[in-house]
């Protein structure tokens, strides 16, 4: 992830590191079926001991972004990785990642265009065209 603010404090790029640890280890546990709820901005922030609106504040003015945005980008990735890299229903793959099966559908094609069905079956395709 880039820093797009150069004069952010050395605090700043603290909790930002520490943001994004935590919320790698928060989704590889989701991923692997270990953490039971999605965290919100308030669970990360307990964990680095600061307000939910400072880590907010802190991480949109550090990377540009909102700490939501960054949790989703995240979260399409390994919903991807999902899909191609296993034989899971999405039903399921949407369940280990704590959402509601149509809600992940919704989810995924408000990111990607295509609903993850749609998402798999093309890229299997076309890995299928590239061997």
């Amino acid at each position: 992830m880039t820093i797009k603010n150069n004069t952010a404090s050395v605090r700043q790029k603290e909790i930002v590191s520490q943001y994004l640890q935590e919320l790698d280890k928060h989704l590889t546990d989701l991923k692997n079926g270990k953490a039971e709820k999605t965290f919100e901005i308030k669970d990360l922030a307990e964990l680095l001991f600061v307000s939910p609106k400072h880590l907010s504040n802190t991480i949109q003015e550090v990377l540009g972004k909102s700490p939501c945005d960054i949790y989703e980008e995240r979260l399409m990735v390994i919903s991807k990785e999902l899909l191609l890299t296993t034989n899971n229903t999405i039903s399921h793959i949407a369940q280990t990642l704590t959402f509601d099966p149509s809600n992940f559908t919704k989810f995924f094609k408000s990111y990607e265009g295509k609903t993850p069905k749609q998402f798999r079956e093309l890229n299997s395709r076309t890995e299928l065209h590239t061997k």
